[in-house]
């Protein structure tokens, strides 16, 4: 019986990622203009899946299926756009980045009795919550939990509002920061879960709790994140379903395609079976009418939007869907320069700098209906993404060590600190 078991846990184990067969990823680089144009009609021919988008300046990473390789390759040599391997086998990768999640898990446990909340691994949804319960119940004179509804699959989205006055304070500006709204994501949320601690217990900035308050969502996706991590690692939408018929066979819908600023124009799909489908109608996801009426109900106050996404170490800014400069472009480039500063005053060598702009000029790529626009078009004055670093350059693994989360945890607060600051600053002037 006892061999049977193991038999059965292997044939589980290697049946992981089994979707991701002959599957490869590729550096992809584009030096010029045609080259930028040239690659925008492949992602819907080919069916890419761009991990990070390239600049410019900077290589991106793209997962490719098996029966496109080749066409791929063809065109893109064709086009002049540079291409090497990442991943030649894309399940091998996911397969050896679980091996050095699951021997972290057992480091931190022996080390530390496993404790609740690892910032030297992925935290999964489940930990999570826990952390945000334990957070309002230790500390509920300056932390409230608040559960406004229940995901397509009914879990609990929650978030925490972190202020010492209960948010009576008409004069404090509010900071909003959310993250895991593309489930795949997995060290977007750690980035929010370390700011809570940053403000709840161990404070070291005590002027950010006396001058602002706080909304902190780590997981706008939960049934997405959940997904990610059970079924398929590379899941990047919502696991909701509607009334089109693809709907059944290929659920959810991309959050970030889904809020209603120019929805549906540029950058998105009407196919629920793409990654980029902006659902039957704008706000049709709970998850993203969540982030909105957080937005709503705090807007005469809110001074600075953060959403944290990955990959690609880049401070993005409104507009999207376009490329055109807000009235706010001077504010938006300064503060996010100092965010980025910030950031590399404590980032490795190793880690690639920040770059800041405009999220359509950077990335090269327009997209409508993000919440980084969409918080803006409603009088945000300061509303980024955040691209953090993440995937693996070793071509052993596909992601982010985990070793590496407590560093980037780490200098992401600090490019948060001087952006509410800078963010205050701007909110105290506007309204003298």
């Amino acid at each position: 019986m006892k061999f049977l078991v193991l038999g059965a846990l292997f044939a589980v184990a290697y049946a992981k990622h089994e979707e991701y067969i002959g599957w490869k990823s590729y550096y992809v680089g584009v030096s010029t203009d045609d080259q930028v144009k040239a690659l925008a009609p492949l992602v819907a021919e080919y069916e890419l899946d761009f991990i990070s988008h390239p600049t410019l300046s900077r290589e991106g990473l793209v997962l490719v299926k098996p029966h496109y390789q080749a066409a791929f390759i063809q065109d893109a040599e064709a086009a002049g756009i540079s291409y090497r391997i990442h991943a030649d086998d894309v399940k091998s990768a996911l397969d050896y980045d679980d091996q050095l999640i699951a021997a972290q898990k057992r480091t931190t446990v022996a080390r530390n009795g496993g404790r609740q909340l690892p910032y030297d691994n992925y935290q999964e949804l489940d930990v999570i919550d826990d952390y945000l319960d334990y957070i309002g119940e230790k500390y509920p004179d300056v932390a409230t939990v608040v559960s406004p509804a229940k995901s397509f699959e009914g879990h609990p989205i929650k978030y925490v509002k972190i202020s010492t006055t209960n948010f009576t304070d008409d004069s404090k500006p509010v900071i909003f920061i959310d993250g895991g709204i593309h489930a795949r994501e997995w060290i977007s949320p750690p980035t929010v879960t370390w700011a809570i601690h940053k403000l709840v217990e161990n404070i070291t900035e005590s002027d950010l709790l006396d001058r602002f308050d706080w909304i902190l969502l780590p997981v706008v996706n939960p049934d997405g994140y959940k997904f990610s991590h059970t079924n398929n690692r590379f899941w990047r939408k919502t696991r909701s379903t509607n009334s089109n018929p693809l709907s059944q066979i290929c659920p959810g819908v991309d959050g970030n395609r889904n809020y209603d600023f120019v929805w549906n124009t540029v950058g998105a799909s009407i196919n629920p079976c793409t990654e980029i489908y902006a659902g039957p109608s704008a706000f049709s996801e709970i998850e993203t009418r969540v982030v909105r009426d957080i937005l709503h109900e705090n807007l005469a106050r809110t001074a600075l939007y953060l959403t944290m996404h990955s990959f690609g170490s880049m401070i993005l800014y409104p507009w999207g869907h376009d490329g055109s400069l807000s009235q706010n472009a001077l504010g938006l480039h300064t503060v996010g320069v100092a965010m980025a500063n910030a950031i590399h005053s404590k980032a490795l060598p190793n880690f690639p700098n920040y770059v800041v702009g405009n999220s359509a000029l950077v990335i090269n790529y327009y997209i409508a209906g993000s919440s980084e626009d969409y918080a803006h078009y409603i009088g945000v004055p300061l509303s980024y993404t955040y691209e953090l670093p993440g995937f693996s350059s070793t071509g052993n693994g596909f992601h982010l060590d985990p070793r590496y989360i407590d560093q980037v945890v780490r200098e992401t607060w600090e490019g948060i600190v001087v952006g509410a600051r800078r963010a205050g600053d701007l909110f105290t002037n506007l309204n003298v």
